[in-house]
């Protein structure tokens, strides 16, 4: 994932992320992959104004928890079997772009297993929070 703090809605943020987080999940659309859970890769990067990230106090609850992105992912895990990333990809992103301190979430999954020819195969969405 690249960064995307040079963007003019972004350059006043902080840039939290969570790098390949694997989870077991049952997800595809094809038989062999209904079959059971298959490891699915998660990077997220949420984007935070510094405004609304920098502690004072060095306390945890001044800026966004990283266990917030996995427990969103956990979560959303636990409610069954996903045909699409496309559709887990989205899914996530609007549940943690719902966080009132965050302006934009990048997130993407990849399946490592699929293909033994390719490292893996993923999905990549971008979400901005809309600002009044």
């Amino acid at each position: 994932m690249t960064s995307l703090l040079m963007h003019p809605s972004l350059s006043d943020c902080r840039r939290v992320f969570l790098r390949n987080f694997q989870v077991m999940s049952n997800i595809g659309v094809h038989d062999f992959e209904k079959r059971g859970e298959q490891r699915v890769l998660f990077n997220v990067e949420l984007y935070v104004p510094l405004v609304e990230s920098t502690p004072t106090q060095d306390e945890l609850d001044e800026v966004v928890d990283y266990d917030f992105i996995r427990e969103t992912i956990v979560q959303r895990i636990g409610q069954g079997h996903t045909q699409l990333q496309e559709t887990l990809c989205d899914d996530i992103a609007r549940t943690l772009l719902a966080h009132p301190k965050v302006r934009a979430v990048q997130v993407s999954t990849q399946k490592p297993d699929v293909y033994p020819d390719c490292d893996s195969v993923g999905v990549e969405v971008l979400h901005f929070k809309e600002r009044a």
